[in-house]
């Protein structure tokens, strides 16, 4: 028997399990030995810069005081040692005196702040750094009860589920249109999407712009490759339950199946919308968080229409767009309590993440549905169908923006 036949056969008869797992442990014993030798590069310098990377996560005004909500998103502990607001020192308590990395802190500052007035709070570290964050406009949170989670349950009505709704109501233009129109309203559709998935991501990428501590703009990225990635799996899911063919279009998905996945991928977005209202009102902006109903509800009108138009050629039931109209808008409601309750600026940026990635996906999915007889994609039809649908979300994202 050769020497290569001899370790074959050695290997065949090693379990599986221990094959993978050998590498592991053999890793784990090389950086246990280098960390035991002191390793130049493996062990941490005892003369380096401590990393402060405190981030404030949330802040509440009550009558003589101003409560912040920290975190550690860096690798060193943190030890806040004196509050300045707008160049005075204040007294403060604070629930952990060093706040271990990943972990957080409330910090609660008494000061006698006037409703209307500009402050800015900076936080000074026991190195002298400062975590500086600026309160525009002092106004009173609003308690966290009962009814403020109701308020916060409708207007995640209003801005998701009531304008989805509205925007459905379109399907009978959409069914007696003809083959043109379909195409313009689906490229229509595309364009929305497109503006939406740059949206979520722009929004993702500014929540986190500078903090690079859980990977900064990194989340944002991660979260649309997992959105985009779990509604691939989906699609093969449903399609390999169903094993339908749409032969007049060429395409493996079916009206339904698009339709499904538009109503996913709206809601994913949907969800950061209702975040940014929700923390909106929690830290006091309720006039931020007037416009931002108003501009959403708006804004999100013409979804409904994104989600009916692949059913041009269909009778769905009420029942059917009254299910996907809860699946696109309801998870607003969610955003908005979540976004009151827990505002986290890197969870927030990763879920911005999913809404770019799983509205970026349907719109892929839309595109051979706008071809021609000669598998052409951009004809003056959809093209302009394209830019109409981008520059309308851009105009009503306007109002969002105010």
């Amino acid at each position: 028997m050769s020497a290569d036949q001899e370790s074959a056969s050695l290997t065949s008869r090693v379990p599986t399990w221990l094959l993978g797992v050998g590498p592991v442990v053999l890793i784990g014993l090389m950086l246990g030995l280098f960390s035991l030798l002191n390793a130049p590069g493996i062990t941490t310098p005892t003369d380096r810069v401590p990393e402060e990377a405190l981030v404030v996560e949330s802040t509440r005004l009550q009558p003589g005081a101003i409560t912040l909500n920290v975190r550690n998103e860096g690798v060193d502990p943190v030890t806040v040692a004196q509050v300045n607001v707008s160049d005075f020192y204040a007294p403060f308590t604070q629930t952990t005196e060093e706040v271990a990395p990943l972990a957080s802190s409330t910090i609660t500052i008494s000061y006698p702040w006037v409703a209307g007035d500009v402050y800015e709070v900076a936080l000074v570290t026991s190195t002298g750094g400062k975590i500086l964050t600026p309160i525009d406009g002092a106004v009173e949170s609003t308690e966290q009860g009962a009814s403020f989670f109701g308020l916060m349950a409708l207007l995640g009505v209003y801005v998701g589920v009531i304008p989805i709704a509205l925007g459905l109501l379109w399907m009978p233009f959409v069914r007696r249109s003809s083959f043109t129109w379909v195409r313009g309203l689906i490229a229509f559709t595309v364009g929305l999407l497109v503006y939406l998935a740059f949206d979520a991501a722009l929004e993702g990428i500014e929540l986190v712009q500078g903090n690079g501590a859980f990977g900064g703009p990194l989340v944002v990225i991660l979260g649309a490759l997992v959105a985009y990635l779990v509604l691939e799996g989906t699609e093969g899911f449903i399609h390999r339950r169903k094993r339908v063919t749409d032969s007049r279009v060429g395409t493996t998905v079916s009206p339904q199946t698009l339709a499904l996945l538009i109503a996913i991928g709206i809601g994913l977005h949907n969800l950061g919308e209702g975040l940014a209202i929700g923390s909106a009102y929690a830290v006091g902006q309720l006039a931020l968080g007037a416009f931002l109903v108003i501009g959403f509800a708006v804004h999100n009108t013409t979804e409904g229409l994104a989600i009916v138009t692949p059913l041009a050629a269909e009778r769905p039931s009420l029942r059917r767009l009254g299910a996907l109209g809860l699946i696109a808008g309801a998870p607003a409601i969610l955003g908005a309590v979540i976004g009151a309750t827990v505002y986290q600026p890197t969870l927030v940026a990763f879920l911005f993440g999913v809404g770019a990635g799983a509205v970026g996906q349907v719109a892929v999915k839309l595109l051979p549905l706008v071809k021609d007889a000669t598998g052409r994609v951009l004809m003056p039809v959809t093209a302009g169908g394209i830019l109409v649908g981008i520059g309308f979300m851009f105009a009503t994202g306007l109002l969002v923006a105010a």
